[in-house]
């Protein structure tokens, strides 16, 4: 399919967490340096138990219906204190009133500070799409979120002078999966989806959705961990990097 395709498309939408910037990947190695921090807070549990306690329950609280989702990722920081505060609970370590709620507050809001710190291009991401608007490739980003959350990273990396298009779940109302949310951009940049690129690492919202609108769509294995196991999502394509979307002569 990709051999039928020219080198480059008309337009290429975007998303930000984990497709240009090292985001939320790998969050247990994020939790594991936080509850070091409080160890002494999560006493009677053993750090590695309180990671293992947090990570599932935030695993099964990310699964679960799409309005679930919208809802908390756009108080993404509510969320995380939630996470915390159910996953430790599900212990029953910690009596019938559960954990301290100000304790609970502190580590939730530790990974939340330590999730922007960690913030960082991947390699090659933003030269790749210097690149590409050079060329005269229309851009946009597109990314889930709230204002508070994701402006200040469009701002942290220089991505307003970069892009065509900024799409901002909080800003606009709508998001991904939602077809509003691929189709407003289209527009945007006046396109067709035939002509069309999305790329991004999640792939019920940046390959499946957008390929039902008949956009090609490139997923980002950044963390090389290959698709799910009998995954029915099928990428048109799949790269390791962002600067893998360049031609070979660039």
């Amino acid at each position: 399919m990709a051999s039928s395709l020219p080198d480059l498309p008309t337009a290429i939408l975007f998303d930000l967490d984990d497709t240009l910037i090292s985001a939320y990947g790998q969050p247990r190695a994020a939790w594991e340096k936080v509850v070091a921090e409080f160890a002494d807070d999560v006493a009677p549990l053993s750090q590695s138990e309180a990671v293992d306690a947090i990570s599932a329950f935030a695993l099964e609280f990310w699964t679960g219906t799409q309005a679930h989702h919208k809802k908390w990722r756009l108080r993404l920081k509510d969320a995380r204190r939630e996470i915390v505060r159910e996953g430790l609970q599900r212990t029953q370590r910690f009596g019938t009133a559960g954990p301290d709620v100000d304790f609970v507050h502190q580590m939730a809001d530790r990974f939340s500070d330590l999730r922007e710190e960690e913030l960082t291009p991947f390699p090659g991401a933003l030269e790749t799409i210097d690149k590409l608007k050079d060329r005269g490739i229309k851009l946009a980003l597109i990314t889930n979120g709230g204002t508070e959350t994701q402006r200040p990273k469009v701002t942290r990396f220089g991505l307003e002078h970069r892009f065509d298009h900024i799409q901002i779940e909080g800003e606009h109302g709508f998001g991904k999966p939602e077809e509003e949310a691929y189709q407003h951009a289209l527009k945007i940049l006046n396109v067709a989806p035939e002509e069309t690129w999305m790329v991004g690492d999640n792939l019920e919202w940046e390959i499946a959705a957008p390929q039902r609108l008949g956009i090609f769509a490139i997923w980002h294995d950044a963390y090389r961990h290959g698709l799910p196991e009998n995954s029915e999502i099928k990428p048109d394509r799949i790269i390791h990097g962002i600067p893998e979307l360049l031609p070979s002569t660039d």
